[in-house]
């Protein structure tokens, strides 16, 4: 069983997402340098009280003076902090209730040591006639530290979820035009191919909705061509299917042989006209409907002139018509083999049935010159195409008035489907050579030629 890919998620939750992570990665930045910030500025206020002690202590008399000062035995204070208070001579004159013992021989300043199997951060200061020791236990120190860093972290912390909130009202804001966008085309009725409006759009999205325009535009300019298709090719075959049904009833009707004979002819000259007819329609709709960057080989227009002429030869017999072909050098062409064989069929097709018994229809093919490219062209010696219609001929089932024959009407539409796909200019003009009509399709010169 084949299983449809999963979705990839929405863009939407891919900008989210990763804003929300840049968030998270700053908030978390950020919080750690406040919290290393806050831990290092309150060791350093630690340290500055020390130092303030230890100064207002300096002047001290003896342990008399300080008694009173001390901390409270059995408090915290006492088991944190330490003063001790030396002479000169070594005798200690104070030493806080229930502190421990310190080292009396010390570094002068800041220093680390251990007292009763615990860490202590010790300050000392040294005057003419003692040392003042001021000790704080470094765990309680540590610990102190650490709440307060710990409010200061704490703003960052809860303005995170707030930061979250607004990326996401934010994301929802920058991609509202894209929803827009998506919401006016699902309301559109099937045949509404307008452009999308472009007010308001961000600069980023405008170049996509501008393309979207361009294809509804392109759809829109084919729906209307293949409308026009439709109405015209229903109304063509509306006459050719009343002439059958018409012809069907004469046979139908016949008295005798004889009549039946003639009825069927006509029946079955109708049904060629009919199947003609459809195949023409469908060779126009492939060349309007083929891609115009479908891919393309080299082609031999010598070969295809000769190829054609063969096909077309049973054709000019039964007419009596001499068809004669003129290419005395290679000329080579990118394009599609295939239509540009129609191209030349249609051509020929329309020389031999304009062109009275006893004419002429010549296949010309001119190689390319000096900046210009190759040349196809079809001459016969039948009544030409007057100037004003010469562009006329080019529309879909039109025919010249009084023009013999049954022709469609779609042979020279074709002609000028494939030229235009192909990059070719088509000139209606009146033969110099056999007095007729002569048709060119000049090709473009080749990419680099001089």
């Amino acid at each position: 069983m084949k299983h449809e890919p999963k979705p990839a998620p929405s863009l939407r939750a891919r900008l989210t997402g990763a804003l929300l992570l840049a968030v998270l990665a700053f908030a978390a930045l950020q919080a750690a340098v406040t919290y290393r910030t806050a831990r290092a500025e309150t060791e350093a206020l630690f340290d500055a009280q020390m130092q303030r002690i230890a100064l207002s202590l300096s002047g001290s008399l003896g342990a008399g003076a300080l008694s009173d000062d001390a901390p409270a035995a059995d408090t915290p204070a006492a088991r944190e902090m330490i003063i001790q208070i030396w002479r000169a001579d070594g005798v200690m004159l104070y030493r806080s209730p229930q502190g421990r013992l310190l080292p009396p021989q010390t570094v002068i300043g800041f220093s680390d040591t251990v007292a009763g199997g615990e860490p202590y951060r010790i300050y000392a200061l040294r005057t003419a006639t003692q040392v003042v020791q001021v000790a704080q236990q470094t765990e309680a120190r540590g610990r102190m530290a650490g709440q307060l860093a710990l409010r200061a972290v704490l703003p960052v912390a809860l303005l995170a979820p707030v930061l979250m909130l607004i990326v996401w009202w934010v994301v929802g804001r920058a991609i509202g035009p894209i929803e827009r966008v998506r919401r006016q085309v699902a309301a559109r009725r099937p045949d509404d191919l307008a452009p999308l409006p472009t007010a308001g759009l961000p600069a980023e999205v405008r170049p996509l909705v501008g393309e979207m325009n361009g294809l509804l535009t392109r759809l829109s300019a084919a729906w209307d061509a293949l409308t026009h298709f439709t109405a015209d090719a229903a109304h063509e075959l509306r006459s050719p299917l009343a002439a059958l049904r018409l012809q069907a009833q004469s046979l139908q009707r016949a008295p005798d042989d004889a009549t039946r004979a003639i009825a069927t002819e006509r029946l079955l000259a109708g049904i060629d006209r009919a199947t003609r007819l459809v195949e023409q329609l469908l060779a126009l709709a492939r060349q309007e409907g083929a891609a115009r960057d479908a891919p393309r080989t080299p082609v031999d227009l010598v070969a295809l002139a000769h190829a054609a002429a063969d096909d077309a030869r049973p054709e000019a017999l039964r007419r009596a018509v001499a068809l004669a072909l003129d290419a005395p050098a290679p000329a080579m062409v990118q394009g599609q083999p295939e239509a540009l064989a129609v191209l030349l069929r249609n051509l020929l097709d329309n020389a031999l049935r304009h062109t009275p018994e006893g004419g002429q229809v010549r296949v010309q093919v001119v190689p390319a010159a000096q900046g210009a490219g190759p040349v196809l062209a079809v001459d016969d010696s039948g009544p030409g195409i007057a100037p004003e219609d010469r562009d006329r001929v080019l529309a879909r089932f039109y025919r010249v008035p009084g023009t013999p024959g049954h022709g469609s009407g779609l042979g020279l539409a074709i002609v000028a489907a494939v030229a235009e796909r192909h990059g070719a200019r088509l000139h209606i003009d009146a033969s110099a050579a056999l007095g007729g009509a002569r048709i060119a399709v000049c090709f473009a010169p080749a990419a680099g030629a001089a």
